[in-house]
């Protein structure tokens, strides 16, 4: 049993919103790396969590937001990353994962003090979920390979601050985040 799991933030998206055309191009940029590492992550038997905006739609279910981003502008974005029968959900209305969301007694329930974090936007919900939870004492780790941004100086900006200010490990190539507990 491992302590770590992967949270796979906002990666359901239409790409029907102002800022699509400059993110695109990043996710599919950040699109086989988060697939890498979900492979990790369910090959180590790791939670792999989806938490993801439920653009105000607030009676939808994590199948409607699936079907919703399926049916948007970029299915080749989502379909890859879709959440599989095993994998957990988490819907969120604001820019962290953990803001209003039952995501940290999720976590407490599986004795996960490690998170990797994925998806997108690296300088909005990754950046904001990273400080929350390194201010409720997780351990953190984001691959820069596998978070997608709107603004490339910004997101830059946004890893140091993980790094620096959060003690953030940015996963390098070859780096191993699955598998065993950290000390």
């Amino acid at each position: 049993m491992t302590d770590t799991a992967l949270v796979v933030i906002d990666m359901l998206n239409t790409y029907e919103h102002e800022d699509a055309d400059a993110l695109v191009p990043s996710v599919r940029e950040a699109l086989p790396s988060v697939r890498r590492l979900i492979g990790q992550a369910r090959s180590a038997s790791a939670p792999v969590i989806h938490v993801n905006d439920n653009f105000g739609r607030w009676r939808s279910h994590h199948g409607e937001l699936v079907a919703s981003a399926l049916a948007g502008r970029h299915p080749e974005l989502v379909e890859p990353v879709a959440p599989d029968e095993d994998s957990l959900f988490v819907v969120k209305a604001r820019h962290s994962t953990f803001y209003g969301t039952p995501l940290d007694y999720l976590l407490g329930q599986l004795g996960v003090r490690h998170l990797v974090l994925c998806g997108q936007v690296t300088e909005q919900c990754v950046l904001y979920s990273a400080l929350d939870a390194h201010i409720r004492h997780f351990d953190v780790s984001v691959d820069p390979r596998a978070v997608a941004h709107i603004d490339p100086e910004l997101a830059d900006a946004a890893l140091r601050m993980m790094e620096t200010n959060m003690s953030a490990v940015l996963i390098r190539p070859g780096d191993s985040v699955f598998g065993t507990a950290r000390a």
